[in-house]
């Protein structure tokens, strides 16, 4: 969950910051707003470069928003064992070594991001090491293994980067449409001002961006269960489904209010569920004892 939503929130946090440079940009090059052959390249180019910073940044935006530390030389024998167990889940899974790195929250979490196989991150609350024994935290250190193996968080930045061209684009040619219906409908034949247009583009990239993560959490979600059947592959169904258990035994996390552990919310409803970046856990445990 977490490394989802500071992927999100610092990817539109950076669409907005270009779409006011993009403001700019677009008549200083001749580029007229309305022209959709034009303002589409331009979207494109802006919105994959924020979807790619968003991602160069993930790990040490990460690090700075959970104060994770990374494991550099084992200071006790769980840290020790962390670093093992994490070394062998890689090269059994084919990946680069990851940093290895713990934050400290009360409520079991875990999360792996990173711009690449080769540099890439897992971190362990401390909660999760005093909540679950081995086998569980090992089966949670599966999951987010997978994660890296599948390139989740390349695959996410290219859907991001897709999501983004259109917000920016449609943002310009809705704020166009009301530029030239306020044109038609003024006496003086005068449309928006330029503060007034840009505005209006802030603000539909922003209600646009929302509305379009939408997509990003339904693949959130899907990435999910990957990451469970890996982790199966990787230490078998039973620890796997065990960690989800007591998962579903947890407080809910103080990282984020209305998130439990692993980032999976409590409400059943369809509409809920839109705006989940993880299944429900009762799914998740379902889908393993299908595998």
């Amino acid at each position: 969950m977490l490394r989802v939503v500071l992927f999100l929130a610092t990817n539109l946090a950076i669409l907005l910051v270009l779409g006011l440079v993009m403001n700019v940009l677009l008549p200083a090059f001749g580029i007229d707003p309305s022209g959709y052959g034009g303002l589409l390249l331009f979207a494109a180019a802006f919105g994959f470069g924020g979807a790619f910073i968003s991602l160069a940044i993930s790990r040490w935006m990460a690090k700075r928003t959970t104060g994770a530390q990374v494991i550099t030389q084992p200071r006790n024998s769980t840290e020790t064992w962390l670093l093992q167990t994490v070394q062998r889940l890689s090269r059994k899974a084919g990946i680069p070594m990851p940093e290895v790195a713990i934050f400290d929250s009360p409520a079991p979490n875990a999360f792996a991001t990173g711009a690449s196989k080769k540099n890439s991150l897992v971190a362990v609350s401390t909660g999760l090491l005093r909540h679950m024994n081995q086998d569980e935290v090992e089966a949670v250190l599966a999951h987010e293994v997978a994660h890296i193996a599948n390139g989740d968080m390349v695959t996410l930045t290219l859907i991001q980067g897709v999501v983004n061209t259109f917000v920016i684009f449609f943002a310009r040619v809705v704020a166009g449409a009301i530029d030239n219906a306020t044109r038609s409908s003024s006496q003086s034949g005068q449309g928006l001002g330029g503060m007034a247009y840009f505005a209006i583009v802030m603000v539909l990239e922003l209600v646009f961006g929302i509305l379009a993560s939408i997509i990003v959490f339904w693949f959130s979600r899907q990435r999910e269960f990957r990451a469970d059947a890996g982790s199966a592959q990787l230490v078998g169904r039973d620890k796997m489904i065990a960690a989800l258990r007591r998962l579903q035994q947890g407080q809910e996390s103080q990282l984020d209010g209305s998130m439990m552990a692993f980032g999976i919310q409590s409400e059943s409803r369809r509409f809920s569920e839109l705006f989940l970046t993880h299944p429900p856990l009762e799914r998740r445990i379902h889908a393993l004892q299908q595998l």
